[in-house]
């Protein structure tokens, strides 16, 4: 996991809520801390934690290394967690199935949460069987109260253990320690379900999840490729015959199965009524999976070690086979049968050994043979085309058509990331709309002036460059907010769009002022267009 993490860790180029990630923990602990008061405060703690690492060198890499960590260290939980449930052969299958999923691939590279929330949540999960077989339930309460701090939705891991437990039939004292840890999770994580509900504004895009969300998420947690997807869902289903096992005890697919279907059946179902799903928002719930499967494995090699012919017995002499007669037994040795009996019994310990040794090898090979045939989608994966778009292509769009002193207007005002992140490019223009900076105001994107502010600012203006959504520019998406509709509007209305470069979802666009729609004074000669 982490040299799958590594590779290609500099993709050259920032997305925009990595770009977040990066101006937002840039920023002074009390300029961030103004910031979480009015938006984004479900990922205050991510923003603290990458100050502190951002402050040794900031940079792409550095930003994404705590994921890579973090992946690397679920992907190690993971292997615990079939370790201790099952066996150390499950462990390492399902740690390795959970390394090569193009899905944690995908987010070990994120500057973002996730992946921390995901090792957090896996940690916890440890922790969870740890307490079922009468270990201290305060770490796991501690370790998931933090998760949960982390992202709020990691709180749907109390219910992935609730089914755990009842799966288990687990006994009074069981549920006791569980509902003490739980009881001090729910009320810690109250402020902040309190702030962040104050800023759902912020998850104002999101849709309802339909049949084809669920069947995606299940593919990205099994395979997104065919071939990959059948083997696996057959081995989860092989898995689940071992679903309960026996009174109080949990088993490796008991754990694995609620951790996997809970928390994303819960959101979803929750956001049919207000939509808050999405597939990052669960990402932990991948520990799941691969824990199923590499159970699944492990019964289909239990089952075919069983189904295998005996092998043919020979015949062990005691003597050699010669007309020498045997030499005399030394004193040490007690008699020929205990001798002979030794011997056969360490031959055929030998190849127990050996055939355990082969079964481990063949589901290596296996996950191995997955990767290989998922490996360009990990390839593509570091493209950074492959992201909603690429601020730093942007960036560099910008400093190839805009010079010093030029007007720069940005639709809708989150366009303004990439002059955050890449301000070299930036250098010299004008921000129209702008009052207050990001940091100062306490915003991600800065405070713009109001709209008849903004129509007096364009109107003085002849030409302006326009970082713009290409989707609001090509009319397949109204803004809500006034402002930004009179920026469209007035571009619209009184510029024509000349040159343009685009960049993923992001285009670059000059706009000039027709001649006939210039304010002239009455004895003013005509002028000439300006460039």
């Amino acid at each position: 996991m982490l040299t799958l993490g590594l590779w290609r860790l500099d993709r050259g180029g920032m997305w925009r809520d990595e770009a977040v990630s990066f101006q937002v923990s840039r920023r002074t602990v009390p300029q961030i801390w103004k910031l979480l008061g009015d938006v984004d405060a479900v990922h205050g703690l991510y923003y603290l934690v990458l100050h502190a690492v951002l402050a040794l060198h900031p940079g792409e890499v550095v930003l994404r290394l705590p994921s890579v960590c973090a992946a690397a260290a679920t992907a190690a939980l993971v292997a615990a967690l079939g370790t201790r449930l099952a066996r150390p052969r499950v462990g390492l299958w399902a740690g390795l199935l959970y390394a090569v999923t193009p899905m944690a691939g995908h987010y070990a590279q994120e500057g973002r949460s996730y992946a921390l929330v995901a090792a957090g949540a896996t940690g916890a999960t440890l922790l969870f069987v740890r307490g079922v077989r009468g270990g201290s339930w305060w770490p796991y309460g501690v370790v998931l109260g933090l998760t949960c701090w982390l992202h709020e939705f990691a709180v749907l891991l109390l219910l992935a253990h609730a089914v755990s437990l009842a799966s288990a039939r687990a006994g009074r004292r069981v549920w006791r320690g569980w509902g003490c840890a739980a009881a001090v999770v729910g009320p810690a994580l109250l402020p902040m379900v309190l702030v962040s509900r104050a800023q759902s504004a912020q998850v104002a895009w999101l849709r309802e999840p339909t049949v084809e969300t669920a069947e995606g998420l299940l593919r990205g947690f099994l395979g997104p490729t065919d071939e990959v997807y059948a083997v696996c869902l057959g081995l989860a289903l092989v898995g689940l015959l071992g679903l309960v096992g026996r009174r109080g005890e949990v088993t490796c697919a008991g754990v694995g199965l609620p951790l996997m279907v809970v928390p994303p059946v819960v959101l979803m179902l929750v956001s049919q009524m207000s939509p808050l799903y999405v597939d990052r928002y669960v990402l932990y719930a991948l520990s799941g999976a691969s824990l199923v499967v590499a159970a699944g494995a492990d019964r289909v090699a239990v089952t075919a070690a069983r189904l295998r012919p005996p092998a043919r017995r020979t015949a062990t002499r005691c003597t050699p086979p010669n007309d020498h007669p045997p030499r005399a037994a030394p004193q040490k040795r007690h008699s020929t049968s205990r001798d002979c009996g030794a011997g056969g019994g360490g031959r055929s310990r030998r190849g127990i050994l050996s055939r355990a040794g082969c079964v481990v090898l063949v589901g290596v090979l296996a996950v191995a043979l997955s990767l290989l045939h998922q490996f360009p989608l990990l390839l593509r994966d570091r493209d950074p085309g492959r992201r909603p778009d690429d601020l730093a292509a942007v960036s560099r769009a910008v400093a190839r058509e805009v010079g010093p002193g030029d007007p720069v207007l940005f639709l809708p005002a989150p366009m303004r990331n990439t002059a955050l992140t890449y301000p070299r490019a930036f250098r010299g223009t004008r921000d129209v709309a702008l009052v207050a900076g990001a940091a100062e105001s306490g915003t991600l994107y800065g405070r713009e002036a109001g709209v008849a502010e903004l129509r007096r600012r364009l109107a003085r203006l002849d030409r302006v460059w326009v970082v713009a959504d290409r989707r609001l520019l090509g009319g397949r998406w109204a803004p809500r907010n006034p402002v930004e509709r009179a920026k469209a509007a007035i571009l619209w209305q009184e510029f024509s769009g000349r040159r343009q470069a685009v960049r993923g979802g992001v285009t670059v666009r000059l706009y000039v002022r027709p001649v006939s729609a210039r304010p002239r004074p009455p004895s003013a000669p005509p002028r000439p267009e300006r460039w």
